[in-house]
């Protein structure tokens, strides 16, 4: 900011003073917003609140499930997190998402293809993915599949809905999580991942509306031990938690392993693209109803 003074200005004693006072006053209200007192809110006792990043806020809300498995909320100064645990007589799942990561990829289901195909999502969306499963796999892998897709649609979609709203029953909480309100995000995305001769279009919608529209033409029945009916069924339950509209199409590919893997690697920067920030929003949710929830 410029101050201009005029010559006659600092020809009177009282005016310099008049003008030294106003420049005091302007200097107290242009303090940084990073020099002030951290604020408290006796409601939202958990939260502590920094001035200096008003970007930041750490925060841990925690639920438990029916079946006495908790739920937890971790968003922190570091990203988006979203972290679920779902345990049932099948399945023993737990999940944590940061969509603000660096593509760290630490996934254990029991199912080498589907740790492969959750390292694309990691490694192509840049989201910091940890997923520990154990399941009935000695019948097949379809619980701990399902299960899987299911923890990391809640875990994902939630931390984009506040974390004040987490009294809801398990299965709307992990991509739920890490989306949180969904305020200032892209909302949309669209990517075309070829692998060799494969190519598949992916576009989704984080729209609260769950819907898949699923157009892939695989060959085989098995890539490696895994069931490649059970892709399908894996984006099935994403959507159902997460509550995204998504199109998948495969535009060519004869190999059963390209087609799933460019699915998954498209689907990731699809992904990435919609849970990225719009400077333009300026923290405004991306609709003209001015929300964005799971119906």
């Amino acid at each position: 900011m410029e101050l201009s003074v005029s010559s006659h200005l600092l020809n009177s004693s009282s005016s310099l003073h008049l003008l030294q006072s106003r420049v005091r006053v302007s200097q107290r209200t242009l303090i940084p917003i990073r020099f002030r007192q951290p604020l408290f809110s006796k409601l939202h006792h958990q939260r502590h609140i920094s001035l200096m990043d008003a970007q930041s806020t750490i925060s841990r809300a925690s639920v438990v499930e029916d079946n006495g498995s908790p739920i937890t909320s971790s968003p922190t100064d570091s990203g988006r997190i979203g972290e679920v645990r779902r345990v049932t007589k099948e399945t023993n799942v737990s999940v944590k998402i940061n969509l603000d990561g660096s593509g760290v990829a630490d996934s254990s289901t029991g199912i080498p293809f589907l740790d492969h195909m959750l390292d694309q999502l990691a490694s192509h969306g840049l989201f910091d993915v940890h997923v520990k499963a154990t399941g009935d796999i000695h019948i097949d892998d379809h619980h701990t599949n399902e299960d899987v897709a299911l923890a990391i649609g809640t875990v994902t979609s939630q931390r984009l809905m506040n974390t004040m709203e987490l009294l809801i029953p398990w299965g709307h909480l992990a991509l739920l999580q890490a989306l949180g309100d969904r305020k200032g995000i892209n909302r949309f995305g669209d990517f075309s991942a070829p692998l060799d001769e494969a190519l598949v279009h992916v576009s989704l919608d984080l729209s609260g509306r769950p819907h898949l529209s699923f157009d892939l033409h695989i060959p085989s029945q098995r890539v490696g031990t895994y069931d490649t009916q059970l892709v399908e069924h894996f984006f099935q339950s994403l959507v159902n938690t997460s509550g995204m509209t998504l199109h998948i199409r495969q535009l060519a590919g004869k190999n059963s392993h390209h087609i799933i893997e460019a699915t998954f690697k498209a689907f990731a920067r699809a992904l990435r693209q919609a849970t990225e920030y719009d400077s333009r929003r300026r923290g405004t949710v991306p609709s003209s109803k001015g929300v964005l929830s799971r119906s």
